[in-house]
C-alpha cells in the first residue's frame, strides 16, 4: 500500500481503490501478509498480462499500414484495416489507449513520408533514434549545422517538430535564439546532432500534413508560395487524371479534352524536376517563374543538385 502511494502520490483511500481495481482487473492476483502486516499482490501470469496490454508499437504499425494501404489506392484494404483498429481499440481501457495513441501519432510524425518511393537521401539512423526521443518527451536537441548563408557551421538549440523524406530531408522545427518561426534544416547540412534535458512545450496546433501541403515536395519557401495551374494535352489527359500531384489540387475538364490542375504550393525547382517528366505534354501556366524554371531544366540551364 505505502508503495502504492509513493509511487503515484495519492492518499491511502485512493490507493486502496486502485488496488481494489487491479483486483478486479485481474481476477488471477494473489495477497500475502508479511511479518510486518504489509500486504504485498503478486500476478505471475505473466503471458495473461502481455495479452492484455495495448503494445504502443502495434498500434502504430497498424496505423502505418492505414496509411500505407490508403496512399496506395487500396481502399478496402485500409477501411479493413481501420476496422480492425478500431475493434482492438475498444477493448482496452482509455489511459492505455491514449498512452499507446500518443506513442504512434509521435511515430507517424517522424515516419510521415517515409514509405514514398523514390530516389532520397540517406540519414543517419543515430538522428533519427534520437529525434523519435526528443518527439516523444518533447526535449530540445542542439545541431550543428550550416545553412546556405553561413560561412561556417554553428551551433543551433531547436524544438524539434517534424520530420519530412523527400528527395532531401528535412527537421522541421525552431530556433529559440531566433524569431521561433517553424524552420527546414536540412539533413545533409547537420554535422552533429545532440539530446538534451530541456524540455519545451510542443506547439498544439502544429500539424505536419498541414506543413508540408505548402510544398509540392520536401521543400517549402514562403517567397515561392502561391498559385499553380497546369495543363495537360488531351492525350495526357486521362494519366494525368490519375496522379495526386498536391493533397489540395483541383481538376477541371476542359472542353478540348485537356485537364486542368491547380493548387497553392512552394517548391518550384522539385515541380520542374516532375513536369519534365511528361515532355510536351503539360504547359504551364502560372506561376511565371516556373514556366521559365522548367524550361530552363529541359534546356539543362539549371545547375542546383537534387
Amino acid at each position: 500500500m505505502r508503495i502504492v502511494m509513493e509511487e503515484f502520490d495519492v492518499e491511502e483511500r485512493t490507493a486502496r481503490r486502485m488496488l481494489r481495481q487491479f483486483e478486479d482487473l485481474f481476477p488471477g492476483v494473489q495477497t500475502s501478509d508479511a511479518d510486518d502486516r504489509r500486504r504485498w499482490w503478486s500476478l505471475t501470469d505473466v503471458p495473461y498480462i502481455q495479452h492484455r496490454v495495448l503494445k504502443e508499437n502495434e498500434l502504430a504499425a497498424l496505423d502505418l499500414a492505414i496509411r500505407r494501404a490508403a496512399r496506395d489506392g487500396a481502399e478496402g484494404e485500409a477501411k479493413a484495416l481501420e476496422t480492425a483498429r478500431d475493434r482492438l481499440v475498444a477493448s482496452y481501457s482509455r489511459p492505455m489507449v491514449r498512452g499507446a495513441k500518443g506513442y504512434s501519432e509521435i511515430l507517424l510524425l517522424a515516419n510521415g513520408f517515409a514509405s514514398r518511393p523514390g530516389p532520397t537521401r540517406r540519414v543517419p539512423e543515430d538522428y533519427l533514434n534520437l529525434l523519435f526521443t526528443a518527439f516523444r518527451r518533447p526535449t530540445m536537441v542542439e545541431i550543428v549545422y550550416q545553412g546556405a548563408r553561413d560561412p561556417e557551421p554553428r551551433k543551433r538549440l531547436v524544438e524539434p517538430h517534424a520530420v519530412i523524406v523527400g528527395t532531401r530531408h528535412y527537421l522541421i522545427a525552431r530556433d529559440i535564439n531566433a524569431d521561433l518561426q517553424y524552420r527546414q534544416f536540412r539533413f545533409d547540412r547537420i554535422f552533429e546532432m545532440r539530446g538534451t534535458v530541456q524540455v519545451f512545450e510542443r506547439d498544439p496546433d502544429f500539424d505536419v500534413e498541414r506543413y508540408s501541403a505548402q510544398g509540392f515536395g520536401s521543400f517549402v519557401s514562403d517567397a515561392e508560395q502561391g498559385p499553380v495551374r497546369w495543363r495537360f494535352s488531351p492525350s495526357a489527359a486521362s494519366e494525368a487524371r490519375d496522379f495526386v500531384f498536391h493533397p489540395n489540387q483541383e481538376l477541371t475538364e476542359l472542353d478540348d479534352g485537356s485537364l486542368l490542375v491547380e493548387f497553392e504550393a512552394s517548391g518550384w525547382l522539385e515541380m520542374a524536376w516532375h513536369l519534365v517528366k511528361w515532355g510536351n505534354a503539360v504547359e504551364v501556366l502560372d506561376p511565371p517563374e516556373l514556366r521559365n524554371m522548367l524550361e530552363r531544366v529541359r534546356r539543362g540551364e539549371v545547375e542546383i543538385l537534387p
